[in-house]
């Protein structure tokens, strides 16, 4: 059995698999990896194939909506990857966690598991989060282009197609086609939430805004990572 926080030498394909995996699930909010996020305090693989992974997250009170989100994605993504038995995820250090990972565990819905207090799936909360990713998407895509003095005429037109490869293009794409956006080459680069094409009237507004989201989301992100950074440094100096 190994326990492990990050890639490292000497570990198994099994173990790299679900590290793998790990790195697909999101934070809603913030578009980026749990992973990445030191979002994943340990996770363990057994001779068995039994995944076990500890998520902690910034603050004790975070969201729970956004904390089930992460844990049943989580558990949803080990699960999946062939050669794991079983997955056992579960929140630590959380007001919610016995609700959260009770819930996760037993394949319940976030109503079930909140009975009285939620009212719907999360459904709608991760399609919102997902639009906000797409919009800031295009202004990572689109700001060499601006920054390289290309103007709104030329934006408008400019297909996914035309563009230099970049992870930034292909997380774009992603979220597009998680939302049923057009997200080939053939796209427009700019889109409206509706998936209509931006005109070059509209560009520079449109870019504005796309940029404006991006940032509030880098922004939020940088704040979760500090946030999480002084909880554990600070358990760890207690310890």
């Amino acid at each position: 059995m190994t326990e492990s926080r990050a890639p490292e030498a000497g570990r198994t394909a099994l173990q790299d698999a679900v590290w793998a995996a790990l790195g697909t699930v999101l934070d809603p909010e913030i578009d980026e990896p749990i992973t990445d996020l030191d979002f994943v305090e340990s996770y363990v693989v057994d001779d068995e194939g039994v995944a076990a992974v500890r998520l902690r997250l910034p603050t004790f009170f975070c969201a729970p909506n956004f904390s089930f989100l992460m844990v049943a994605d989580a558990y949803d993504a080990v699960s999946a990857v062939p050669g794991v038995a079983r997955a056992e995820v579960e929140l630590a250090d959380h007001h919610a966690s016995a609700e959260i990972n009770g819930g996760v565990a037993a394949h319940a819905g976030f109503v079930q598991t909140f009975a009285g207090e939620a009212v719907e799936e999360l459904d709608g909360l991760r399609e919102l989060f997902l639009s906000k990713a797409a919009i800031a998407g295009q202004d990572r895509v689109a700001r060499p282009l601006v920054d390289a003095g290309v103007g709104p005429e030329e934006l408008a037109e400019r297909t996914l197609g035309t563009l230099p490869p970049s992870k930034d293009l292909d997380r774009l794409r992603q979220r597009r086609s998680a939302l049923g956006l057009p997200h080939d080459d053939d796209a427009p680069l700019l889109i409206h939430a509706d998936g209509s094409r931006v005109t070059s009237a509209q560009v520079p507004l449109h870019l504005r805004r796309a940029r404006v989201t991006r940032i509030g989301m880098e922004s939020n992100g940088e704040y979760c990572k500090s946030l999480l950074h002084s909880r554990y440094s600070e358990a760890a100096t207690a310890r």
